[in-house]
């Protein structure tokens, strides 16, 4: 065998970097071998359910336990008066403000949790729920967020009366939270004033929800004896949990152990505290029994954080060539009953400043206000980075809108304005530093291979015959990695993230992470970045995440942060196992550390490579020949603190037709090209654009959480929420350029909410370009046949031959 050919297997063998190998997760998942919450069995183990308010809003007159504590097998029913002496009524938010625990004297939203019903199994719990008599005083609600600030709107937070600042800053109404402002307004407006073309577009992205395939749960164990407190949790961020009850328990967060297991999906929801996690450990420290805690589906996507709700107002100022010289936006958040958006704590509206896109836009200004709502509270970045989804959306449809107004191709008004490649690292007008990107190449390659020009002249001949076809495009950049301690932080702790790895004599490795893997495949992944930069096959290595007792302290999974903080603490933990393995082959070989040089598994003697110690040789001699004054071991420990956010890119192509006479919206071809910098498992990316693709699908074509004006939430099941199956999504084609992130230590930039970020533009634009022949720059999503036809029905499109 050759040199080439030996290296070339060595690097099969490792399965490294760039590897497109299975997944380590798929045996069990597939076989239905996962551990996740609900599996999890307990001697003595008790079992609890909710009461919950029908009403949106209504003044709790009384509360009436005694029929159900009559019922045999419950052992108690808890309500705020019972929280109360213990402080634990009301908790913290990640978002600075606080939350009801059991609804106190009044109730902000339907479905709010009134009462905690324990038992020894959860079928008594649920027949005790119905038994437990909650006397309610209806009052007046607001579910639209723009009459919640009205003079005479309804008070939905008594217990902030008084009360003139928040989190925030100032509040200007007892039914605002925030106003955000970033930005150069004065220039901003100054450019707005003498540009020769303005565009201006009201855009609603509807509130919906991640709908993970498993609800929210937990089993919290107390030990009496020692004081210890276990608890199971579907959690994201478990160390961050950890410190949340810490805080809350007054117990030592030593004594407190978090363990998230096989979660069954987060996109999000499963960032913050809950209401069951509290009292499911509170009960349990008062009745010295484990205590488990499972939402069931209804209760899921009516009481747990939901995604967006956001009405945008977009403004662009162009010159006479289409050139963008400045962008505008305002935002009316609807955050509901309480602030419990899980964000970084200086970043009230996330990274929704982001909204510039891909764009060189000189001047730019957005102002976000936060409002109260008598709806669920939340307001998670359902699988995207901290409100990224909204800013890409809004400047995404307001290029489309400034095209059309202009008489533009979509495609060309995006090339005359794309940040270049020259301009990296690119310093946006809200404040980012854009690390790297190709923009301009990654559209040109989708336009080539799906022959763009055709399509638009098929289009033409289509609307001649009075058939809807649509093109949407969407080149987006989205911000990730959150991040760097400097800027970004959750209840004061940095988002930084960390590894472990340890060496074992005989060559194998287990390394332990403070990320929480839902479905991202971190343990092949990570496994892969470990495997090239130590030279162990990532057979060999054993990856554990999700365990406080074990795991190094990490901020967890979310805003696609694992490979750019993890996988580089992974990467730099490698390289520090790597220098003192060189000093252990250069005593082994008997040469300076200065004569070797690293080959893919092993230590070479330079222009000697059959001298040469392997990493299993070397793992070896850690533990039984280690040089005078070097400590034997092979182990490292790296807290990674991001200098940047990484910033993912991407340019999809949509072809949908509509049927003119139902309003059905068929995807013909959606193809998707992403720039995630260093590809570690082109299949997992693949896997991971899929899934994001069609939970985009979902958002455009059906997913909302719609409420009345009595507060109350229309279609919080299964048989409303739009989950498409396979048959619904259509067919995904994927594509890939590669500008490395210069920051990373691998170059990797994060893929896992790109296609969601990306997708719901293009899938949106594409329904919307289907009428930009009649005129119509915006509809509102989801894009529901009955909704579609009632737009061709009014222009008259249903009429045409």
């Amino acid at each position: 065998m050759g040199i080439l050919e030996d290296q070339q297997a060595r690097i099969d063998q490792l399965g490294g970097i760039g590897c497109g190998r299975k997944r380590k997760e798929d045996a069990r998942f597939i076989q239905g071998k996962g551990n996740y919450v609900d599996d999890v069995k307990l001697p003595g183990m008790l079992h609890a359910d909710f009461v919950r308010s029908p009403y949106g809003h209504a003044r709790i007159k009384s509360i009436d336990t005694s029929k159900a504590l009559a019922l045999p097998g419950v052992r108690a029913v808890l309500t705020a008066k019972d929280l109360a002496p213990l402080k634990l009524h009301w908790m913290p938010t990640l978002a600075g403000d606080v939350q009801a625990v059991l609804a106190d004297e009044k109730v902000g939203f339907q479905y709010q949790e009134v009462a905690f019903v324990v038992a020894d199994d959860r079928y008594i719990a649920a027949d005790a729920v119905d038994l437990v008599k909650v006397e309610y005083e209806e009052l007046p609600s607001i579910t639209d967020p723009f009459h919640s600030m009205d003079p005479d709107a309804p008070v939905i937070r008594p217990d902030l009366d008084g009360k003139d600042t928040g989190a925030h800053g100032k509040r200007k109404h007892y039914n605002h939270i925030f106003t955000w402002e970033v930005g150069d307004k004065a220039e901003t407006d100054r450019v707005f004033e003498t540009a020769p073309v303005t565009v201006k577009e009201q855009i609603w992205y509807p509130r919906n929800h991640g709908m993970p395939l498993e609800t929210c749960g937990s089993v919290a164990s107390f030990d009496k004896v020692n004081g210890e407190l276990k608890v199971w949790v579907t959690s994201q961020a478990p160390h961050v949990v950890r410190t949340v009850v810490s805080l809350l328990s007054g117990l030592d967060e030593s004594k407190v152990h978090v363990v998230a297991p096989d979660i069954g999906g987060g996109f999000g929801v499963k960032v913050g505290v809950y209401p069951g996690y509290v009292c499911s450990i509170v009960a349990s420290i008062v009745l010295g029994k484990p205590v488990k805690w499972i939402e069931d589906r209804v209760e899921h996507l009516a009481a747990t954080a939901f995604g967006r709700d956001y009405h945008m107002t977009g403004e662009l100022a162009a010159d006479a060539d289409g050139r963008i010289q400045a962008a505008r936006f305002y935002v009316l958040a609807d955050h509901g009953a309480f602030d419990s958006c899980a964000d970084p704590t200086k970043w009230p509206a996330g990274f929704f400043n982001i909204c510039t896109g891909s764009y060189d836009i000189k001047a730019a200004h957005v102002t976000v206000d936060g409002v109260y709502t008598n709806k669920t509270p939340g307001g998670v970045s359902y699988r995207c980075s901290f409100r990224v989804t909204e800013g890409s959306y809004v400047i995404e449809r307001m290029i489309d809108v400034l095209a059309q107004k202009m008489g533009l191709d979509k495609a060309e008004i995006r090339l005359r304005n794309f940040i270049k490649p020259e301009q990296f690292p690119y310093q946006s007008a809200l404040g980012w530093e854009y690390d790297s990107g190709s923009y301009e190449a990654g559209l040109r390659k989708v336009m080539e291979v799906c022959d763009y020009a055709a399509l638009r002249r098929e289009q033409e001949e289509k609307r001649k015959r009075g058939e809807l076809m649509g093109i949407g495009l969407s080149t987006f950049t989205e911000i990730v990695g959150a991040g760097p301690t400097k800027i970004c932080d959750i209840l004061g702790v940095g988002m930084f993230d960390s590894c472990e790895i340890r060496i074992h004599p005989t060559g194998s490795a287990i390394a332990r992470f403070g990320t929480k893997d839902q479905g991202q495949s971190h343990r092949t992944t990570y496994a892969q970045i470990l495997a090239t930069e130590v030279g162990i096959p990532s057979e060999s290595i054993m990856i554990e995440e999700g365990d406080t007792d074990t795991a190094p302290y990490g901020l967890g999974t979310y805003g696609s942060r694992s490979t750019p903080t993890a996988g580089a603490a992974a990467a730099r933990a490698g390289r520090k196992i790597r220098a003192k393995a060189q000093k252990i082959a250069a005593h082994l070989l008997e040469v300076a550390e200065d004569d070797l040089e690293w080959d893919i598994d092993r230590f070479v003697v330079k222009g000697v490579p059959d001298q040469a110690k392997t990493m299993k040789e070397i793992a070896w001699a850690a533990y039984n020949r280690t040089p005078p004054g070097l400590e034997p071991g092979l182990e490292a420990v790296e807290y990674y603190d991001p200098p940047n956010m990484t910033y993912p890119s991407g340019a999809y192509l949509c072809v949908v037709d509509i049927d003119r006479h139902t309003g059905e919206v068929k995807v013909r071809r959606f193809y998707a090209l992403d720039d995630c910098g260093t590809r570690i498992n082109p299949m997992v990316i693949d896997g991971q654009i899929h899934g994001g693709l069609t939970e985009a699908f979902a958002v455009a074509m059906g997913q909302e959480l719609p409420y009345d004006k009595a507060g109350n939430l229309l279609g919080a099941s299964l048989l409303d929420y739009f989950v498409p199956t396979a048959v619904e999504t259509p067919r995904y084609e994927t594509d890939f350029t590669v500008t490395p992130s210069p920051h990373h230590p691998i170059g990797a930039k994060g893929v896992g909410e790109s296609p969601h970020v990306g997708g719901v533009s293009a899938f949106s634009n594409a329904v919307i370009d289907a009428f930009a022949h009649a005129g119509v720059t915006h509809l509102n999503m989801p894009y529901k046949s009955s909704t579609v036809w009632k737009t061709i029905h009014t222009l008259n499109l249903d009429q045409r031959a």
